[in-house]
């Protein structure tokens, strides 16, 4: 055993024997101290099975020891089996209601399991107990967007960026979530400072550019979309958003150009489809030339083949009606 882990030991020794001092050094209370301090030592050899039997003989012995239940829930959650971890940390948070480690630990195994309701409650309740924790009121705003509780998720966002308005992912989790309640202008900011701390980050790029063209900037979104395309040549989303701002820009060759690279990099891009139709059909308007206009209607046919329930499905039928007469 290293010598960090033995000290370590010998003050997780020392500090649960006054424990059972405290309690009375009862007999079974002394056993399963002995018991969780086998199973930590096995945990630092990585032995876990073991482990997990001292834990689990430590908890018959002393039904009432919250510790041993906490390390059952961080072993089974290392071994990711994230159920078990579960009904430990929740025994464990039973057991010791003012835990603020074991109810984190409980909302983060909730997480991973995406049962975003039981993580908001855990993660809810590791704030009461540490309301200026960096950690639990990032964890509570980003569950809480999960489930669609913009404004709640937006109340806990804020208290973390008060604590640290630079902490990783913050700033992107705020424009997404302004960007979800339609508060467009804030969501551009927030993208902002988040690519001020990583600025190589292609998907605040992508979040920016999407918030850019609701706010009716094409050009700076055109220019965030084409350096994607530099980071990342395999991205089909930036090429398609490139030739709708083409579009918007009264540039149907160029939407025609960047619509066709992204049906190259993916064929089931049901948006790019569509896309490249409208471009098409500019075109054809403009030239009045019938054999762009047949193309164009066959990409919209394509487009419903590859996403038959689109948005605007009924909008896109009436133009292939329109347009195949």
């Amino acid at each position: 055993m290293s010598k960090k882990r033995g000290v370590r030991n010998v003050v997780l020794i020392l500090t649960i024997g006054l424990a059972a001092i405290w309690a009375g050094g009862c007999a079974s209370r002394q056993k399963a101290i002995a018991l969780y301090v086998d199973a930590v030592e096995f945990k630092d050899l990585n032995e876990n099975d073991k482990a997990i039997a001292r834990l689990n003989e430590a908890t018959k012995a002393d039904k009432k020891f919250s510790l041993a239940q906490s390390l059952l829930g961080e072993i089974y959650y290392e071994k990711k089996d994230y159920p078990k971890s579960a009904a430990a940390y929740e025994a464990a948070t039973r057991l010791n209601p003012w835990s603020f480690k074991d109810y984190f630990s409980l909302g983060r195994v909730y997480q991973t399991m995406k049962d975003f309701a039981m993580a908001v409650k855990a993660y809810r309740r590791a704030c009461e107990l540490k309301p200026d924790n960096l950690e639990a009121n990032l964890s509570e705003a980003k569950v809480l967007y999960q489930v669609n509780d913009y404004n709640q998720a937006l109340l806990y966002g804020k208290k973390a960026e008060q604590i640290n308005p630079n902490a990783e992912e913050l700033q992107q989790l705020l424009g997404n979530i302004y960007d979800s309640q339609k508060n467009y202008e804030l969501a551009v900011r927030s993208y902002k400072r988040a690519l001020e701390t990583d600025s190589n980050n292609t998907d605040i790029m992508m979040s920016l550019g999407v918030a850019y063209l609701r706010t009716k900037r094409i050009t700076p979104a055109k220019e965030l979309f084409e350096t994607i395309t530099q980071l990342r040549p395999d991205s089909s989303s930036a090429y398609q958003y490139i030739g709708y701002c083409c579009l918007q820009l009264n540039d149907a060759n160029q939407a025609i150009e960047n619509y066709r690279q992204a049906l190259k990099i993916n064929n089931q891009d049901w948006e790019a489809y569509r896309g490249l139709g409208v471009a098409y059909m500019t075109k054809a308007l403009s030239e009045n030339d019938e054999d762009l206009k047949k193309q164009a209607v066959e990409l919209w046919r394509q487009s419903l083949s590859v996403k038959p329930d689109q948005p605007r499905r009924e909008r896109l039928l009436k133009l292939i009606e329109k347009y195949s007469k």
